[in-house]
C-alpha cells in the first residue's frame, strides 16, 4: 500500500510540474506574442482604411517597435514584468519540491 501511495504522490508531483511549466511558457510566450498580435491588428486596421498590406506592414512594424521602445524606457516596467515571471518559476519550484517531503513521510 505504501508503494501505491508513493506512486500517487509522485504522479501528483508530475502533474503540478507539468502545469507549472505550462504556466511559465504561457507567461513568457505572451511577451513575444503580444507585439506580434499588435502588428497583425494594425495591419488589418490599415487594410480596412484602404492601405495595401505591404504598405500597412511597412507602417505598423515601426509603430509597434516604437511602442516597445516606450515600454522599455519606462523605469522599472520591464524589470517588474520579468520579476513576475521569475517569481512564478520560484513558486513553482517550491511547490514541486514540497511533494518530496510528502513522499518521504509516506515511505516511513
Amino acid at each position: 500500500m505504501k508503494k501505491v501511495n508513493v506512486a500517487l504522490v509522485r504522479l501528483l508531483q508530475f502533474v503540478v510540474f507539468v502545469v507549472s511549466v505550462f504556466m511559465v511558457i504561457v507567461y513568457f510566450g505572451a511577451m513575444v506574442l503580444l507585439p506580434l498580435d499588435a502588428v497583425v491588428l494594425l495591419i488589418k486596421l490599415m487594410g480596412v482604411v484602404g492601405l495595401n498590406g505591404f504598405i500597412a506592414a511597412f507602417i505598423a512594424i515601426p509603430a509597434v517597435g516604437y511602442l516597445g521602445l516606450m515600454v522599455y524606457k519606462t523605469p522599472g516596467l520591464c524589470k517588474m514584468v520579468v520579476d513576475g515571471g521569475v517569481d512564478l518559476i520560484k513558486t513553482s519550484k517550491i511547490r514541486v519540491e514540497a511533494f518530496n517531503e510528502i513522499a518521504d513521510a509516506v515511505k516511513a
